[in-house]
C-alpha cells in the first residue's frame, strides 16, 4: 500500500473490501443528450473570447469578452458570466465587474477583454486584458491584469498592478499585451503566456500566487501570426493553441486555430512537420477551421473535459448570415460554440477533422451512474469504516465509504478533495483498484493488488488545497490526474497496468485523519475517435481544362486587365509580382484566368516565389484565385505579411454596398509551394464550396478553411501574382492541373 503503514485505518478498509464478492456492472445509462450550437443562445447574441471552469458547486461557468450581449442593447457587459449543469444551456449570472470597478492603474473606460479563469490554491483568479491604462495618454497602451475571487461568481477584486505591464513596441506604439492563458506545470510552476501579432505570444513564470510576472518572458509564437493563446499538457506532451488571421472582418473573417507542441511549456513548440511556430515560415497544425456552413471565424479557444473524460473545445465564431451585433462594420457578433476535442495520432482536432458543427450532436456527459454533490446527505453510501458526516454540500471525514451504486467495463471517476488532516486520500474502483494522494510521501499513488505506480507532488504542494482526482480505466490500463483545475493542467500523472478490468463500487478513502471531499461522479469512459475525416483526394487529371506551360498561353486562358509581363516559356509561366492588388475598391492587379469543369474537382498549381524570410515585403505573393469578379474571389497564395511568410486564403465579397476582404491562414510555405482548391457544390444550397491546401513537398498536404459562392454563380479558376514590384521578384508557375 505504498507508504501507509501496516495495521493502519486504510489496510484495515482495504480487508474489508478483498472480502467482498464483485458488484455487478451498472446498466448503460439513459440515451445521451443532444445540442445545436450556438450553446450562448440563452446568454446573448455574442458571447466572444470564451473559456469555462467548473465550480465547486459543480456547475460550470463561462466568461466573455466585453460586448453587449443582445443586439439592440448597446450597453457592454464587462466580462460577463454565465453558469450550466450540462454545459449545453446556460444562463445569463451577472458581470464580472461593475461599471466603475477597475483597478489603480486602468484609465477611465478601459475594456476588459479575453478572460480565463483558473484555481490557484484556495481562491480562483481571473486573468484579463486591460485596453488602457495610465502609462500612457494615447491609449492601446494594453496589459494584463488579474483579479481574486473566492467564489466563480465573484465578488472580483483587481490586484493592485498589472501582471504584465505596457511593453513599449519597436515599431512605435505599444505591444499587444493581450489574451492572457494560465497554466500550471507537474511541478507547481505557474505560467502565463500572452500576446498578439504586434509582438507575438510570449510565456512568463508567475510568483506562486499567479499574480506576478518573475524573471524575463520567452517568445513562443511569432508576431503578425499568432494571438489568443491556450496551453494545455497532454500524454506528456505541451500544446500551445493559438488563433491566426483577423478576429473580426464580418462576413469575411478567417479567424482559425492552429496548434504545436513541445516537451518545455516554454517550447519550442513544433507542428506535425517538425515547424516552429517563432519562424519567418511560421509553423502551425490545423485544429480548428471553417468547413462551408453558417460558421465562420472559428477562434479564440478555451477547454474543458467532460465527467466520461472527453475533451471539448469553447470558442467563438460567425454566422456569415448575420455577421454584425447591430449596424454593419461594427460589433462583431462572436456567440460561444462548443464541440469534440479529438486526439487522433498525436495531435488535437476537432470532430475529427470535421470542424464547427452546426446540427443536432451528441452532448457532453455532465451526468453518470454515480453523480454526488452531497445536497442530500449519505443516501446513496455505505459506510465501511470510519465517521463521516455531510454539511454545505460536502463530504468530511475518515475510514472509507463505499457507493451503492456499481461501475463496470471502461470507466471514469474523480473527486474534488481536499486533506484536511488525513495522510492520504483517494479513490478506489470495485474490490481492489485505488488511487491516492499521500501527502506525507508527496506522492500520487495507483495500486491494483501488488501493482503499484506512483508519481511525485509537486514541491510546495498543499494538501489542504482542494484539487481535482480523475481516474480512467480502459481495459487494464489506469491513468490517474491530479489538478488544480481539469483543465489540462495535471500536477502529478500515473499510469499502471491492472490485472485484469474492474467491475464493482466507488469507495473514498481517508487515512490517519479526515479529508473532503465533493463532485463525486463515476461513468462509462468516452470511446476515442480513431481516424479523421477523409481529406480531399485527387483522381484522374482532367487534361482538358489543364496546362503545362509548355507551348505558350492558349486559348482557353483569358485576361482581366492583361500583364505583359507574364510570360510563358521552357515549360513554366513566369509572372513579376505587380505593384497591384485585388482588394477594396482600387482593383488594379491583372488575373489570368480559364473555365472550370462542373461538378466537384480539385485544381492545383507548383508555384515558385523567393520572399526570402524574416524582412518586410508587404504582401508580395502568388498563386491560385477562384473568382466571380473583382469584388467576389477567394485567393490562395503564399505571401510575405511583415516579417512572416504564410498561405493566405483571402476572401472579398460585397456586403452593405461595398466590398469586405478577410482570410485564414492555412499552411507553412516553402520556397516552391504547391497550392489546391477543392471544389464541391452543396446539394443542399447550390453553393460552390472551396476548401484550400497546401504543401511544402507535393506529396504531403495541409488543408484549411472553406470559402463560400453563391448558388448561381458561376466561378472561374485562374492564377494571380501582385502585392509589390519592390524588390523585384518573379513568381514561376509549373503547371495548372484540375482532378476529378
Amino acid at each position: 500500500m505504498g507508504h501507509l503503514r501496516r495495521g493502519g485505518t486504510l489496510a484495515a478498509v482495504l480487508g474489508l473490501l478483498l472480502a467482498a464478492s464483485p458488484a455487478p456492472a451498472v446498466a448503460d445509462p439513459q440515451p445521451p443528450a443532444r445540442y445545436r450550437n450556438p450553446v450562448s443562445a440563452g446568454v446573448g447574441d455574442t458571447f466572444a473570447d470564451p473559456v469555462v471552469v467548473r465550480g465547486d458547486d459543480g456547475y460550470w461557468y463561462a466568461y466573455g469578452t466585453t460586448d453587449p450581449l443582445r443586439e439592440g442593447e448597446r450597453q457592454p457587459h464587462r466580462v460577463p458570466t454565465a453558469r450550466s449543469a450540462d454545459l449545453v444551456d446556460w444562463t445569463y449570472v451577472g458581470d464580472a465587474f461593475g461599471p466603475d470597478q477597475r483597478p489603480p492603474y486602468a484609465a477611465p473606460g478601459a475594456a476588459f477583454w479575453a478572460p480565463d479563469v483558473r484555481r490557484i490554491g484556495d481562491r480562483y483568479v481571473m486573468y484579463v486584458t486591460v485596453t488602457d491604462t495610465t502609462v500612457s495618454p494615447e491609449g492601446s497602451d494594453y496589459a494584463v491584469g488579474a483579479a481574486t475571487a473566492p467564489t466563480p461568481t465573484g465578488p472580483w477584486t483587481f490586484a493592485d498592478q498589472p501582471v504584465v505591464a505596457p511593453r513599449p513596441g519597436g515599431g512605435g506604439g505599444w505591444l499587444w499585451t493581450i489574451d492572457p492563458s494560465q497554466f500550471t506545470d507537474t511541478d507547481g510552476t505557474n505560467y502565463l503566456y500572452y500576446g498578439s501579432y504586434y509582438g507575438g505570444i510570449s510565456v512568463t513564470e508567475l510568483s506562486p500566487d499567479g499574480l506576478r510576472a518573475v524573471g524575463a518572458p520567452t517568445l513562443v509564437a511569432v508576431d503578425n501570426k499568432f494571438e489568443g493563446s491556450y496551453v494545455l499538457r497532454h500524454d506528456g506532451w505541451y500544446y500551445l493553441f493559438a488563433s491566426t488571421a483577423n478576429c473580426c472582418a464580418g462576413p469575411a473573417t478567417g479567424y482559425s486555430v492552429q496548434v504545436g507542441r513541445a516537451r518545455d511549456p516554454r517550447g519550442p513548440f513544433l507542428d506535425r512537420d517538425g515547424t516552429p511556430l517563432t519562424a519567418s515560415r511560421a509553423g502551425g497544425t490545423p485544429v480548428l477551421t471553417q468547413n462551408g456552413n453558417r460558421w465562420i471565424g472559428t477562434g479564440h479557444n478555451g477547454f474543458l473535459t467532460d465527467l466520461s473524460g472527453q475533451d471539448w473545445i469553447v470558442y467563438h465564431a460567425i454566422d456569415r448570415s448575420d455577421p454584425y451585433l447591430d449596424e454593419p462594420f461594427g460589433i462583431n457578433e462572436r456567440p460561444m460554440l462548443l464541440d469534440r476535442l479529438d486526439w487522433i495520432d498525436g495531435w488535437p482536432t476537432v470532430n475529427a477533422g470535421a470542424g464547427p458543427s452546426d446540427g443536432d450532436r451528441r452532448a457532453p456527459v455532465t451526468t453518470g451512474p454515480l453523480d454526488e454533490r452531497f445536497d442530500s446527505g449519505l443516501s446513496g453510501w455505505r459506510r465501511v469504516a470510519g465517521d463521516w458526516r455531510v454539511a454545505d454540500g460536502r463530504l468530511t471525514g475518515g475510514g472509507a465509504l463505499t457507493s451503492r451504486t456499481t461501475v463496470g467495463g471502461d470507466v471514469r471517476a474523480e473527486a474534488d478533495l481536499r486533506l484536511t488532516g488525513a495522510r492520504s486520500a483517494g479513490i478506489g474502483l470495485a474490490d481492489r483498484v485505488e488511487v491516492h494522494v499521500d501527502a506525507a510521501a508527496g506522492r500520487l499513488v495507483a495500486r491494483d493488488g501488488d501493482r503499484t505506480a506512483t508519481a511525485p507532488l509537486p514541491a510546495g504542494f498543499v494538501p489542504a488545497d482542494r484539487h481535482n482526482l480523475a481516474v480512467e480505466v480502459r481495459g487494464r490500463q489506469l491513468v490517474a490526474e491530479l489538478s488544480p483545475a481539469r483543465l489540462g493542467d495535471q500536477l502529478a500523472v500515473v499510469t499502471l497496468r491492472m490485472d485484469r478490468p474492474v467491475a464493482g463500487r466507488v469507495t473514498l478513502r481517508a487515512s490517519d485523519g479526515p479529508a473532503e471531499f465533493d463532485n463525486v461522479s463515476a461513468t462509462r469512459l468516452y470511446a476515442p475517435a480513431r481516424a479523421a475525416v477523409p481529406e480531399p483526394r485527387v483522381g484522374r487529371v482532367l487534361t482538358a481544362y489543364s496546362d503545362e506551360f509548355t507551348g505558350g498561353l492558349g486559348s482557353a486562358w483569358s485576361w482581366v486587365r492583361p500583364d505583359p509581363a507574364a510570360t510563358v516559356a521552357g515549360g513554366a509561366l513566369r509572372w513579376p509580382t505587380q505593384a497591384a492588388d485585388l482588394t477594396g475598391t482600387g482593383n488594379t492587379a491583372g488575373v489570368l484566368l480559364r473555365d472550370a469543369p462542373s461538378g466537384d474537382y480539385v485544381v492545383e498549381t507548383k508555384v515558385t516565389l523567393d520572399l526570402g524570410e524574416e524582412s518586410v515585403r508587404n504582401y508580395q505573393q502568388a498563386g491560385l484565385v477562384a473568382y466571380v469578379d473583382d469584388d467576389r474571389f477567394a485567393r490562395l497564395a503564399q505571401v510575405a505579411i511583415w516579417n512572416t511568410r504564410q498561405v493566405e486564403y483571402g476572401y472579398e465579397l460585397p456586403f452593405a454596398g461595398q466590398p469586405v476582404y478577410g482570410g485564414t491562414i492555412v499552411g507553412t510555405p516553402a520556397t516552391t509551394t504547391w497550392l489546391r482548391l477543392a471544389h464541391h457544390v452543396d446539394p443542399a444550397t447550390g453553393e460552390h464550396e472551396f476548401r484550400a491546401g497546401s504543401s511544402r513537398d507535393g506529396r504531403h498536404w495541409t488543408w484549411g478553411g472553406v470559402w463560400t459562392f453563391p448558388a448561381g454563380t458561376t466561378p472561374r479558376i485562374g492564377l494571380v501574382a501582385h502585392g509589390g514590384a519592390e524588390p523585384p521578384v518573379t513568381a514561376e508557375f509549373d503547371y495548372l492541373r484540375f482532378y476529378r
